[in-house]
């Protein structure tokens, strides 16, 4: 346990594949899993919602999924020149695992756990991959939440702009960039993905992103972690298939993921409500979960 955060770090690991967790307790409380985006470790959670679930005695579960953090990695390098090429033309993407793969590892998290049952939040491909555990492992969800996600696999005619599609290029092609340079690349990213006009470049961003740097520099995963987006299929009919309660949340200027694809969402699940923030784009500030925060603590209390 870390005295200082109070927290419980460990791993879990099933058929080769080992996953890197946190239970930020309390022990008591009503188990959350939060299963994060693209290329994002478990410590990009930001601690105003850890803080604002455990002070609603919930017990946020995050991890790293595998391919980023403290995790297992996997070898592939794919050609990302020709995988575009194939994107762009529609043509099968071939990855070393899929979204349904990374599904599996948070179910073998909670079964590692003893959690039978838990409410789980997903945002951007943690959307993509909790709706394949409220498909596939039903039993196993109270309750789902999406923030900033989608059920369609991205395509030439809904990508993300073209200022986030040349950075999340620079990011494939730059795995291992050093301190300097993610810092400047992050600066980009969550000035273009964060709410507009909000300082992104502060003594306390750099002093995170250093952290997270010197706890895992190594991004060679987030190159096939967007393979593993591009080649999975179905999800459409299996979104369709979501019986647990189901919240949506999505920023109306999503420069990642338009704005279209959470009302598409929110036609294909049955029991779902749908919250369009205008103040939003693609992340969580404090700013923006106060503005549904409500909404979201009354749909966790009534799927409890």
């Amino acid at each position: 346990m870390n005295l200082e955060h109070q927290y419980l770090e460990s791993y879990v690991e099933k058929e080769g594949v080992r996953i890197c967790y946190r239970d930020h307790g309390p022990i008591a409380g009503d188990p959350i899993l939060l299963v994060h985006g693209l290329g994002a470790q478990l410590v990009h959670w930001p601690p105003h919602i850890i803080s604002f679930l455990q002070k609603h005695n919930y017990r946020p579960i995050t991890y790293d999924n595998r391919d980023v953090g403290l995790s297992s990695r996997f070898v592939g390098e794919p050609s990302f020149t020709l995988e575009y090429i194939k994107y762009f033309l529609r043509l099968p993407i071939q990855s070393e695992y899929d979204i349904d793969d990374m599904a599996e590892d948070a179910i073998n998290l909670l079964d590692a756990l003893n959690i039978k049952q838990a409410h789980v939040l997903g945002t951007s491909m943690g959307g993509m991959i909790a709706q394949i555990i409220s498909s596939q492992f039903s039993d196993r969800v109270k309750s789902l939440t999406l923030i900033a996600s989608t059920a369609s696999t991205p395509s030439p005619l809904n990508a993300p702009s073209k200022k986030v599609r040349e950075l999340m290029m620079e990011r494939s092609k730059n795995p291992n960039p050093s301190m300097e340079e993610l810092y400047e690349r992050e600066v980009k990213f969550v000035s273009l993905i964060g709410m507009e006009g909000r300082e992104v470049d502060t003594p306390q961003f750099r002093q995170d992103t250093l952290r997270n740097f010197e706890r895992s520099n190594d991004g060679s995963g987030y190159g096939r972690q967007l393979l593993a987006i591009l080649a999975s299929k179905g999800r459409l009919q299996k979104v369709k298939t979501i019986k647990a309660a189901t919240f949506i949340v999505h920023g109306e200027h999503d420069p990642m993921i338009h704005v279209k694809n959470a009302r598409k969402m929110h036609s294909l699940i049955p029991d779902s409500n749908l919250e369009i923030i205008s103040q939003m784009r693609h992340l969580i500030e404090p700013e923006i979960l106060i503005l549904f925060e409500g909404q979201l603590l009354e749909h966790l209390k009534q799927n409890s």
